[in-house]
């Protein structure tokens, strides 16, 4: 089945990434010990940088991002990072990097856009910052751009966003040549997301030339395309991920968590997207997208029961099945298989239409299942279930 989310890189995967590419990066080694970040630390020279390897932002903020001059500074700082909680995530590893000289911080990222249906590269001189305040406070210091994806990136819209950007006449060249690899980077590796916040302008060479380096990297890559790219499917981080999803993901579902308490199965994307806004429109609030897809077995819907009630905050489960492929008596046997093999504690809202629906209704009469209630319409089993949440 599909997934709806992605693979998120640690800075150091990211950067191995975009070296593959011809991505500048500064040179650094990673580390999961205070003893092999003083030793890549030794190796590397100094000054450096230990810097905590966490799928978060804020990593500066909170401490974990220390300049060390000296041995002892590299020992001190990876023994106060490794362990350290950054905003509810345990640093395990460190990435050692050279110190590096900057003369300006810039922002450069792509993005696909779902709504143009094509690459969005975006450019900015206000880099090192948070780039959601920028937008919000500056929308003009942030360059936007769509690529044709037949076109792909050319020397000319690398000149043009410089351009509108505002970037340093000297840096345009290294600038554009950064953005071409990047953008390789993107294409090659079927990423959703690649970001460089800060892209730093080096202070000017022996021949006076100044250039560009990725000092940090952000990298969403595409959870259907890992089957490709075997080297990326062994950068999955499986306790990063959360519990729910992962269980989901292990029994072939396509679940996605949401901060709400009505618990959500339906059998079809649209219908699922469908069902939430229903839902959200009774004034409940789902914890979850789930779909269990066309023809989906017993077996499978009773996966989804338990996937759903893995999640503590759910107070009341709504199943809307449209029978087609999928028919409803399978539907039915499952939730009764679920409920035969758990202790279900929470009130459940059936709509089953389609194929089979009479029977399956006349399979929840037989088995007289606890706190089951079945509705014949979208609208009343959104109501039903709402009511039942309070």
């Amino acid at each position: 089945m599909a997934s709806l989310t992605g693979v998120d890189l640690l800075e150091y995967q990211g950067k191995q990434l975009f070296a593959r590419h011809g991505v500048p990066v500064p040179s650094g080694a990673h580390a999961t010990t205070v003893e092999g970040a003083v030793a890549a630390a030794d190796e590397l020279g100094y000054p450096c940088v230990i810097k905590a390897q966490v799928q978060i932002g804020g990593r500066g903020k909170a401490g974990g991002i220390k300049l060390a001059g000296n041995r002892r500074e590299a020992e001190e700082h990876a023994r106060a990072i490794l362990g350290m909680d950054i905003r509810g995530f345990t640093v395990h590893e460190v990435w050692v990097e050279q110190a590096s000289q900057i003369d300006a911080e810039y922002y450069a990222s792509i993005v696909f856009d779902r709504s143009a249906r094509r690459p969005l590269v975006m450019l900015s001189t206000k880099g090192g910052m948070d780039i959601e305040a920028v937008a919000e406070e500056d929308p003009d210091a942030i360059a936007r751009l769509h690529i044709d994806p037949l076109l792909g990136f050319q020397d000319f819209h690398a000149r043009r966003l410089a351009f509108d950007a505002g970037v340093d006449g000297d840096v345009i060249r290294p600038v554009g040549a950064l953005l071409n690899r990047l953008y390789d980077a993107f294409v090659a590796e079927e990423a959703m997301l690649v970001e460089v916040n800060p892209m730093i302008v080096t202070p000017a060479d022996g021949s006076g030339r100044r250039g560009v380096a990725a000092l940090d990297a952000k990298v969403t890559l595409d959870d259907n395309s890992l089957f490709r790219h075997a080297e990326n499917a062994e950068l999955r981080n499986p306790s990063a991920e959360d519990p729910q999803e992962r269980m989901a993901k292990e029994r072939g579902l396509t679940y996605v968590k949401l901060d709400g308490d009505i618990g959500i199965l339906g059998n079809g994307a649209g219908l699922v997207m469908s069902t939430l806004d229903v839902v959200a429109q009774a004034g409940g609030r789902p914890a979850n997208f789930l779909d269990a897809g066309g023809g989906s077995r017993a077996e499978a819907i009773t996966s989804a029961v338990e996937v759903i009630l893995a999640n503590q905050n759910v107070k009341a489960v709504l199943f809307n099945i449209f029978g087609g492929i999928t028919r409803c008596d399978e539907v039915s046997r499952g939730l009764i298989e679920a409920f035969g093999q758990m202790d279900v504690k929470v009130p459940f809202v059936v709509r089953l239409d389609g194929t089979n629906d009479e029977a399956g209704r006349e399979l929840l009469e037989e088995a007289g299942l606890p706190n089951v209630h079945v509705e014949s319409t979208m609208l009343d089993a959104a109501a039903r279930v709402v009511e039942l949440a309070e």
